[in-house]
């Protein structure tokens, strides 16, 4: 199982842009990678909205994500929020064990 989250950033004049970018060059968003537990951590700019960011957060597991939200790490992302000025919606998914269903596999090129 893993649980996936899907953190939209807004701000206004690229602020969620420069969000990101600052999470990227100080090695805020490297080092969560490198947490125990973590299966992913990107970035994305949709492109019918330049002024939101889109944070794909994969975790192994509920406790995992529990220990990072523990973490220090945590008032180091709510400090680059509040510099940036961002506001924050999520939506949350647990991964399907069983992979791809056959109906929809072909519709998925590999």
């Amino acid at each position: 199982m893993s649980i996936t989250m899907n953190l939209y950033y807004t701000g206004s004049n690229g602020s969620a842009k420069k969000f990101a970018e600052e999470m990227e060059k100080s090695g805020t968003a490297d080092a969560i990678r490198n947490e125990a537990g973590n299966e992913r951590y990107e970035y994305f700019i949709p492109m019918n909205d330049p002024e939101t960011v889109l944070l794909i957060d994969s975790w192994k597991d509920q406790e995992s994500i529990d220990i990072h939200h523990a973490s220090p790490m945590m008032k180091t992302i709510a400090d680059l929020r509040e510099k940036y000025d961002l506001h924050m919606r999520a939506e949350r998914y647990i991964s399907d064990e069983a992979g791809v269903p056959d109906k929809d596999a072909k519709f998925i090129k590999q």
